[in-house]
């Protein structure tokens, strides 16, 4: 999850309310599913369906370049969350 309040953006426009989740399967890491509210999400909800209808995995998300400062670099913030919470749930199964 990325919260618009963490992004450089967000502060400039002084958004402190908007967030994007991922929804990611735990199996492939293919990106299901994206939910998003707040200034501009309507402009932003595409980048995720192009991800989905390529297949594209949170890995993907994490590697992209996104230019700074938008609302757009919340892809690469909440890919990066999902990364570090799957790390540590997977460090507790085993």
């Amino acid at each position: 999850m990325s919260r618009y309040r963490e992004l450089a953006r967000g502060q400039i426009a002084g958004d402190s309310y908007g967030m994007l989740k991922l929804l990611v399967s735990t199996e492939d890491l293919r990106v299901l599913g994206v939910h998003i509210f707040g200034t501009n999400a309507t402009e932003m909800v595409h980048i995720g369906q192009a991800v989905m209808g390529c297949g594209g995995t949170v890995e993907y998300l994490v590697d992209a370049v996104f230019n700074y400062p938008t609302f757009s670099e919340a892809y690469k913030v909440a890919a990066l969350d999902v990364m570090n919470k799957l790390r540590a749930l997977n460090q507790f199964r085993y």
